[in-house]
């Protein structure tokens, strides 16, 4: 756990491949707290309205503050000084104490709703204040390992490879396994505990097989005042942010319902897992084919497509009968899209680093990498509460049966999840389109730039 350079002993491939497995056990728990903690609140815990309705504003409170806590965090660990780096302290510390946070989130404490709100509430913040201990230096880890655009993208595209098996591993055994498990509380918090397991042996393959290298020289400690200026003088990384939000607003909305639609409007909840797994092996065959697209289309071309297919995955599944060939289709459309777009925000926001660096004169990679999980905690709490106030508003969460859901529910319910993901998904690309600078040739500029003024180290070829 030495941060050393990277030598001829400790290739890139190791790096990357110890790098992506950390995320594999990482998705999961994200998945399940993300996608499955409102489920479990209104479906096993059978909680009333009234704890719904005050859930979900105190997660998207909770998500909000934590959000904006990320780039705080950001500039602790970018002040890290230690032997082992700047990163590997602080995943480490913040995947032991998010562990134990999703456990108590996962369990029935047996209170009043007044209680239970209040401890919910504090429950939730803790597990956003943990998980961002470790999720900003572990994904400010990634452009710390290379300057090279295309090692990049490599390392981003197994990374979101395993984070696929990982998120989608969580959708296709959900509602099996906690069902064979008995479906109760105990059920739950059985199928936590694997989660949280797999997440701690993943992070303890990154902390020993990652080898970080020295890219830059060491820079200055960030005070309050420069960190407000790393994050407001780099408009590069503000834009994508933008983008970013919302697509990821989008997204998570979308999937979100999952369990809902297949309930409640296909009235098959079996088939959910099945359509889960048809999105996984959607989203993976994205990420493995991704390379080959980019050996012939440049970035711009490749967003662009991956957007008509979005577009096209939504129109086609809003107006399909309820048949799973269609919806299928719609699905594969969906995904296939998506996955192009995450690799490429990932990138994006990569080569801000060395924008900020270029812009502003110093370097901080994890205050400008902490816009990552900024941005899927502000789509994940604004996607979830749309959830948590259409399942209220539309009668679906007091609803003893699918038959108790009205048709004009049932239409707010689709057009939650599939009529405003996409206006906000094309929002994204269009903002990108009009702001985004930062192409090939301009990166590579900038990197020249930065090594003719001394400011990158021998180890960034």
């Amino acid at each position: 756990m030495t941060s050393e350079p990277v030598s001829p002993a400790v290739p890139f491939e190791r790096n990357r491949w110890t790098f992506s497995v950390g995320t594999l056990g990482r998705d999961m728990v994200y998945a399940l707290v993300s996608l499955y903690l409102i489920v479990f609140i209104t479906e096993v815990l059978n909680a009333s309205d009234t704890f719904v309705w005050w859930a979900g504003w105190l997660i998207l409170g909770a998500r909000l503050f934590d959000a904006v806590m990320d780039i705080v965090m950001g500039s602790i660990v970018d002040n890290t000084r230690s032997r082992w780096g700047h990163y590997k302290p602080w995943i480490t510390i913040g995947a032991v104490a998010s562990a134990v946070c999703t456990l108590l989130l996962f369990t029935d404490l047996g209170l009043p709703d007044t209680q239970y709100v209040a401890a919910f509430a504090l429950l939730y913040l803790f597990w956003g204040l943990t998980w961002t201990m470790n999720d900003i230096p572990y994904w400010a880890l990634l452009p710390a390992l290379t300057l090279d655009q295309k090692q990049r993208e490599r390392i981003g595209a197994l990374t979101k490879i395993f984070a696929t098996i990982g998120l989608f591993s969580v959708v296709v055994a959900i509602i099996p396994v906690t069902g064979a498990l008995g479906g109760d509380t105990r059920a739950w918090f059985l199928f936590t505990a694997a989660v949280v397991t797999i997440m701690l042996a993943g992070q303890v393959v990154t902390l020993v097989g990652v080898r970080e290298p020295r890219l830059a020289a060491e820079q200055p400690k960030v005070t309050l005042r420069g960190l407000w200026r790393v994050v407001t003088g780099n408009d590069q990384l503000l834009w994508t942010a933008v983008a970013m939000v919302l697509f990821m607003t989008g997204y998570v909305t979308t999937t979100s319902f999952g369990v809902y639609f297949f309930k409640y409007a296909y009235r098959d909840e079996g088939m959910y897992t099945p359509f889960g797994a048809v999105l996984g092996i959607a989203q993976l065959t994205g990420f493995l084919v991704f390379p080959l697209f980019r050996r012939r289309f440049s970035r711009r071309a490749l967003y662009t497509g991956a957007t008509a297919m979005v577009v096209a995955g939504y129109l086609v599944f809003f107006f399909s009968p309820m048949n799973m060939i269609w919806i299928g289709a719609a699905g594969l459309l969906l995904f296939i899209g998506q996955s192009f777009i995450v690799v490429l925000m990932l990138v994006f926001l990569t080569d801000c680093i060395e924008y900020g660096h270029w812009k502003l004169r110093r370097r901080n990679a994890a205050v400008t990498f902490a816009l990552q999980p900024f941005i899927n905690k502000v789509g994940a709490a604004l996607g979830t509460q749309i959830v948590s106030v259409v399942v209220v508003l539309s009668g679906i969460n007091s609803a003893a049966t699918p038959d108790d859901v009205s048709a004009e529910g049932l239409l707010m319910m689709k057009v939650a999840m599939l009529v405003l993901p996409l206006i906000l998904i094309v929002a994204g690309y269009l903002v990108y389109r009009a702001k985004y600078r930062i192409d090939e040739a301009r990166y590579s500029q900038i990197v020249a730039e930065l090594a003719a003024r001394g400011e990158l180290t021998d180890d960034h070829r």
